[in-house]
């Protein structure tokens, strides 16, 4: 097999171990906060994200440690691991989306943005978009690890400090995104997005290889000699950035699970109520209406920082896509929840008038 048809089927086949980790390893089974559309009852979902991204950098440590497969093997075949998984992201969306009731979009919209809010397969144990997600934070993972093995192989002696920090905070942002995978059923991503182009092929493809856009840039540059102090400061920047995202998520999650007890211990829940629905507008959610979203862009500027080379504009995009992502989500939530909330939705803004920036936006 030509090295170039290897790295097309390489994430076909990590994802299929991916798979069938997800299936083997022990997971737990919990209730999230979508209904199912035909039976009204919350959905279930098997949790085990944490253990599948444990197994596949266990199984690339004894391949790498081996001799089997060089560090760098995914680095190297990168360009074609990309093709492969774009097209493996094109064959799910089509799958998923021709075969689901039309929206009544044009079937570009709906190809795009998908039909089906939500779909199990395998007699229920696998949960489409929670295994995408697993996926490409999993994949993610295993890139960055690739990527950062093959600066240092580059530059035993000299490689950049900023490039191993940027790997392990990355790694950080992958690895606790899956331990609080339960969070994340009360997210957004979850009740609103539906099984289209935009997902699937988002977790196949753009999410494990263009989130570490600066990390195609900088690999093979030598290390730009970043003072420690300033490596310090743009780890902070990012763990600022993971306070207001994570902090946020969790005491949304905290309310709908345990309401009426103050998060973290001090954050009193307050809340505006017509009787059916809740609006939280106090600790993180009474600075701006989506404050998560300011703390993802600010995790990605650290991260981006962490790199070395500001000038290099490519390095930037990864920033710039969540810029631009979150500012349309944002007016795209806007109008979900003052359809949703109505008169609540009116008052919510009132007293949280900043929408992402607090005091500013």
């Amino acid at each position: 097999m030509s090295g170039w048809v290897a790295g097309f089927f390489a994430p076909w086949i990590i994802y299929a171990v991916m798979l069938v980790l997800h299936l083997v390893l022990p997971a737990r089974t919990v209730d999230g906060y979508v209904k199912d559309e035909s039976s009204g009852e919350m959905l279930r979902y098997r949790l085990n994200g944490p253990l599948v991204l444990v197994a596949v950098v266990g199984i690339w440590v004894v391949l790498g440690a081996s001799g089997a497969l060089a560090w760098d093997w995914l680095y190297t075949h990168r360009w074609p691991g990309l093709i492969g998984s774009c097209a493996l992201g094109v064959i799910f969306s089509l799958s998923v989306v021709l075969p689901a009731p039309p929206t009544g979009r044009s079937l570009a919209a709906d190809l795009y943005f998908g039909r089906w809010l939500n779909r199990k397969f395998l007699r229920g144990r696998v949960d489409a978009k929670m295994f995408l997600y697993l996926i490409g934070a999993a994949m993610l993972g295993l890139n960055l690890l690739a990527f950062t093995a093959h600066h240092v192989l580059s530059y035993p002696d000299t490689y950049s400090t900023g490039v191993v920090v940027y790997c392990a905070l990355f790694l950080w942002f992958v690895t606790e995104y899956l331990v609080f995978e339960r969070v994340h059923l009360y997210t957004y991503d979850i009740f609103a997005e539906r099984l289209g182009f935009k997902l699937g092929w988002g977790c196949f493809a753009f999410y494990p290889y263009f989130y570490l856009v600066g990390l195609w840039v900088v690999a093979d540059k030598p290390s730009p000699a970043t003072p420690s102090w300033a490596l310090a400061v743009y780890a902070l920047i990012f763990f600022a950035g993971w306070v207001f995202t994570r902090g946020a998520n969790l005491q949304k999650y905290w309310l709908k699970t345990r309401p009426g007890r103050p998060f973290l211990g001090f954050m009193q829940p307050e809340v505006l109520t017509d009787g059916e629905s809740e609006l939280l507008y106090s600790g993180f959610w009474g600075v701006a209406r989506h404050v998560n979203y300011l703390g993802e862009i600010v995790q990605a500027v650290g991260l981006t920082l962490l790199l070395g080379y500001p000038r290099a504009w490519i390095v930037w995009l990864y920033p710039l896509y969540y810029v631009a992502l979150f500012l349309a989500r944002e007016r795209a939530d806007e109008r979900r929840c003052a359809d949703k909330y109505g008169e609540l939705w009116t008052e919510y803004r009132r007293r949280v008038p900043r929408r992402i920036i607090p005091w500013l936006y």
